[in-house]
């Protein structure tokens, strides 16, 4: 068996394409280091390549090009002891309706040759961590939303995997149901020594859970960083502007104030990050006067993690 951990990285990607036509790039040569017992958020639009570069960490795809290792172990050459050490909550969910969430656990179990005592350990363990107890000899289709994501969840973690893959595991969840999920995944990190990495369109979300970020788009790692850092590029405080009138004028003069630290346009909304917002309000009207740029609505705010989403990536929804 392999060193289980590569240079301290559980997750490592160099150079990584997966090209499915001459006209599709998905993955365009992302680079990827992230170090054991961490949550990494990989953040980006619809097909910006965030699925596919969990499908190739999974085995599920291999790649164009590029080297990918999990736990110091090549996805490709090594894809079935990649697979022993892993464990994958998929988007879409993948549960037998017909079972009942004990069963569904292990049956798990079984396809990895567990023995029936540390099956039944397991289970029981898992149930209680995501609060499920009560509901595990119901059927799978008497269960909500939160309880099937939950369920999927600690499948994921039954045969005490190394590494864990989530692919939107709060998707299509109420604000509660996502927040308890996300303290599962954070306290799976702390007791259990966790590397995860997940995909996910709340940005709040990832703010909350992630040691480090890193945003996609047309395949390429665009931003990477702690949520703090990127969020200090920003500035202090993010007036957001809408109006009337050419903006590129305005923009430029924006750019130029000296106490202006990031300036973007994403559909027609103009974000400037200031050292402080309120102090800086009068001047930035007075620019957009003299750039003959007529304001509508302008607002103050401390900046976020979608700030920064938005300033990488823009507004426009992605197919």
């Amino acid at each position: 068996m392999n060193d289980p951990v590569k240079n301290g990285l559980a997750i490592e990607t160099l150079g990584l394409v997966k090209r499915y036509n001459e006209e599709v790039l998905a993955v365009d040569g992302v680079d990827l280091a992230i170090p054991a017992n961490s949550i990494y958020s990989l953040l980006g639009p619809n097909g910006a390549g965030k699925t596919t570069t969990l499908s190739i960490l999974t085995t599920l795809l291999e790649p164009t090009a590029g080297v990918a290792r999990v736990a110091g172990m090549d996805v490709v050459g090594q894809a079935n002891e990649v697979r022993q050490i892993i464990g994958v909550t998929f988007q879409e969910t993948v549960l037998d309706d017909a079972l009942t969430g004990r069963q569904a656990l292990d049956f798990h179990g079984r396809l990895y040759n567990q023995s029936k005592a540390k099956r039944q350990a397991m289970i029981a363990e898992l149930l209680a961590l995501v609060e499920l107890e009560e509901a595990a000899d119901r059927k799978i289709k008497t269960y909500s939303g939160g309880m099937k994501r939950r369920l999927e969840l600690i499948r994921g973690l039954m045969t005490g995997p190394q590494v864990l893959f989530l692919d939107e595991p709060t998707l299509g969840l109420d604000p509660q149901s996502r927040a308890r999920l996300g303290d599962y995944i954070l306290d799976l990190k702390e007791k259990q020594g966790l590397t995860v990495l997940l995909t996910t369109h709340y940005m709040d979300e990832a703010q909350l859970l992630s040691d480090k970020v890193g945003i996609i788009d047309h395949g390429k790692i665009i931003a990477e960083g702690t949520p703090q850092e990127l969020i200090q590029q920003m500035g202090a405080d993010v007036i957001h502007i809408e109006g009337q009138g050419e903006s590129a004028n305005f923009l430029t003069a924006l750019q130029a104030l000296p106490f202006t630290r990031t300036v973007s346009e994403t559909d027609g909304l103009i974000h400037v990050g200031v050292d402080t917002g309120n102090r800086r309000l009068v001047e930035v009207v007075s620019v957009a006067s003299d750039q003959g740029y007529r304001i509508e609505d302008i607002s103050v705010a401390k900046p976020s993690l979608g700030d920064v989403f938005l300033k990488y990536t823009g507004r426009q929804f992605r197919d």
